[in-house]
């Protein structure tokens, strides 16, 4: 089930709130946990039954690991290690099944030339997170980092259907005292932000993404041998880096706002990431949670930068690389997180020969808006291996970019004939292209949801009034979001999935 499905907005959704806040009254918090992990199991079976089984037991698994080492810890026994390692390596060899058993079988075969086959293997919905978010419960509880939970504090944190197919990457420390409490209490300042966060976040899905993807789909969806003009090529990789991050920022809006319709808060994934003045900075603000799990338990268990530089930047490039492979069983994902890794290096060892050279004639610093620019235009080229079917596919768009063009010249291109040939005429074209302009100024200099919803606070400094676009629970802004739903409404006859759904 999706959030931009008609299903959701109008059945599933009025139906799981309403059952939530009515148990919530009596105050029987075992009720609404209950509740919600049934709402949320229905939510995930939707989809499949039988991967609804795989997630209830991947969750009776891990509670259950979780809890053999919590009490070996406790009781300073010599296995913690042992288990904590076992259960990593269950989980990851279920993922490793489902996600990448082609890609090595591939690859194998490609190698030793050896005939062997696996055949075709769905990949379960949300595996990619889920395996992520409990990784993590397991490790912090050899790290004496855990509270004390029961079975249903834990399911409802893994199953939270807000969360569930596209995150973000819950902590349990962060979403697990949420869900003691005795009552669950319908509050209007809640309800009403996290509707504000859901049509936000449904406008950027629907209207933004969906409708500039079209302009990527001629040269990105294009067989092998196909050339493409340098403005073609452009205006692809553009509505590429739009669509991804309108779609998966759009998914976390959805997400926050979701949670805080039931007085659940959620971690932001998204900062303006567009808005960074470096690759560091991109990834603080880009899938904050994801960021945060590969740091916390990937990077700095391999040493961090606790053993020197070189060993700190072999550690950030293979985070990065892993990171990488957990977008997509592909190589080409790999080189995208290994070019990420790269421009991380890079950065790195620019910020430490600035340090050395402070104070000094020699002194260097990049202006800011040299800094975006640059930063952009990496992220560009990354996103380009990130999006591509193959190398080769990748090495033509990023060699049309740079002006060897073997393609239409633009006004005879795929702008006015290709998409209008699809049953879309030039007139809508020209409108998503408008579009595409519309988003790219909005990423690159509006403000993103969570200051114009959360804060309201540090907007408004003393004797000054708050910032124009600083949402308020008012008729002006409940009309604005009114029309931006209806609207949005209109433009869902073709449920699109999100970028990240299957994953």
């Amino acid at each position: 089930m999706l959030f931009n499905s008609y299903v959701f907005i109008f059945a599933f959704l009025p139906a799981a709130l309403a059952g939530y806040f009515a148990l919530g009254r009596i105050g029987f918090g075992g009720a609404t946990k209950l509740w919600l992990i049934g709402a949320s199991c229905f939510f995930y079976g939707w989809w499949s039954v039988p991967f609804l089984g795989l997630l209830l037991a991947s969750i009776a698994f891990n509670y259950g690991c979780g809890q053999a080492i919590r009490h070996l810890v406790h009781a300073e026994r010599a296995p913690v290690r042992l288990v904590l390692t076992l259960a990593i390596a269950a989980n990851l060899g279920v993922l490793a099944w489902f996600k990448y058993a082609s890609f090595i079988v591939d690859n194998l075969r490609a190698v030793s030339g050896l005939d062997i086959e696996v055949g075709a293997i769905v990949l379960p919905l949300a595996i990619s997170f889920y395996t992520f978010q409990q990784i993590a419960y397991l490790v912090d509880c050899s790290r004496r980092r855990v509270a004390e939970h029961g079975f249903l504090d834990y399911a409802v944190f893994v199953t939270f259907y807000p969360q569930l197919i596209a995150g973000p990457i819950l902590h349990h420390s962060e979403i697990m005292p949420q869900f003691r409490r005795s009552r669950q209490r319908f509050r209007h300042e809640d309800f009403a932000a996290g509707a504000a966060f859901f049509v936000i976040g449904l406008v950027k899905k629907v209207v933004l993404a969906d409708s500039v993807s079209a302009l990527a789909d001629p040269v990105f969806r294009s067989g092998a041998g196909a050339s493409y003009g340098c403005l073609e090529a452009w205006i692809a990789v553009l509505a590429v880096t739009v669509r991804i991050y309108f779609d998966f920022s759009g998914y976390s809006d959805m997400a926050v706002g979701l949670a805080r319709m039931l007085g659940i808060r959620l971690p932001y994934n998204f900062n303006s990431p567009y808005q960074a003045v470096s690759i560091i900075d991109f990834w603080r603000r880009w899938h904050i949670t994801l960021s945060r799990f590969l740091r916390d338990y990937v990077y700095i268990p391999l040493g961090g930068n606790r053993r020197g530089p070189g060993r700190r930047y072999i550690n950030l490039v293979t985070t990065m690389l892993l990171g990488g492979l957990w977008h997509g069983a592909g190589w080409t994902f790999v080189v995208w997180g290994g070019l990420h890794g790269f421009y991380l290096l890079v950065n790195h060892a620019w910020q430490a020969l600035q340090r050395r050279l402070a104070g000094t004639v020699w002194a260097l610093r990049l202006p800011a808006p040299a800094g975006r620019m640059l930063t952009l235009a990496a992220v560009l080229i990354a996103w380009v291996f990130f999006h591509a079917a193959s190398f080769e596919q990748a090495l033509t768009v990023l060699g049309a970019m740079a002006g060897r063009d073997g393609g239409e010249p633009f006004l005879h291109g795929w702008v006015f004939t290709e998409l209008a040939r699809g049953g879309r005429p030039a007139v809508d074209v020209q409108a998503r292209l408008l579009l595409l302009l519309l988003a790219i100024a909005i990423a690159l200099f509006a403000p993103n949801s969570q200051t114009m919803i959360d804060g309201r606070a540090t907007l408004a400094t003393a004797g000054r009034p708050t910032a124009w676009f600083a949402w308020r629970p008012s008729a002006a802004w409940a009309a604005v979001l009114v029309l931006a739903f209806l609207f949005t409404l209109t433009q869902m006859s073709k449920v699109k999935a999100f970028i990240y759904f299957q994953f």
